[in-house]
């Protein structure tokens, strides 16, 4: 098989899967360094959607969706295909028909740097999406592309097997030699987290670290305070 589509890659296991799919997407982000989530742009088609699995990518020219055909035959259950789509808006890449193949493969869901359709019906089949947008034109299915290659997604690059969070915040990757690392970091920023929100709702609404910061930025001369 030609080398533009790469079978073979270690994928993130399903058991670091399905522990860093307990966690919001902004704690993975934070622990990893504030990095690693993609743009904006890159959104949830309904903010109750949510993913964690291995990325499968596939890099398109814009509005063709040919290889995305052929990635959807090469998945395995639990991928999150992973597409390039440059960004562009003017043509859907994908819709009602493939992501009814893509949830009956048992995929854990689809990011597309480009845009989708069929949006309510994907809502009603709860299958997860994250895209730039809709649009209703239908895109071609005559340029090839590459499969299973790093990608540029949402200005993030993802490799194949790397993991993917996503949540109504967005989209995050931690890439696959990371993330076990990573686990026990996002569990203490949670009970960290909760703790000071226990503390503001008992009143304690300061920022200790505030006023050496804003000394630090020069807003306040030593001895100065708010």
């Amino acid at each position: 098989m030609t080398q533009d589509i790469l079978r073979d890659f270690e994928r993130v296991s399903p058991d670091l899967v399905r522990q860093a799919g307990e966690f919001q997407a902004a704690i993975l982000a934070d622990v990893a360094g504030r990095r690693g989530a993609m743009h904006g742009r890159i959104a949830a088609l309904r903010p109750h959607m949510r993913l964690a699995g291995p990325a499968l990518t596939v890099d398109v020219r814009p509005g063709d969706n040919l290889m995305i055909h052929a990635a959807i035959a090469l998945a395995r259950p639990g991928d999150v295909l992973v597409i390039d789509g440059k960004g562009d808006r003017t043509s859907a890449l994908m819709g009602t028909i493939m992501m009814t193949a893509c949830r009956q493969l048992g995929l854990a869901g689809v990011i597309i740097d480009g845009a989708a359709r069929d949006s309510l019906e994907i809502e009603e089949m709860g299958f997860p999406v994250f895209c730039v947008g809709t649009n209703p034109n239908g895109p071609t299915k005559n340029v090839s592309g590459r499969i299973g290659h790093p990608v540029s997604c949402g200005g993030v690059t993802v490799r194949s097997g790397d993991l993917v969070v996503a949540d109504a915040d967005g989209v995050v990757v931690v890439e696959r030699e990371r993330v076990e690392a990573l686990l026990p970091l996002a569990r203490k920023k949670v009970q960290d987290e909760a703790a000071r929100i226990a503390q503001i709702k008992d009143g304690n609404t300061s920022a200790p670290w505030l006023a050496a910061a804003l000394r630090a930025a020069g807003v306040l001369k030593e001895g100065e305070s708010l």
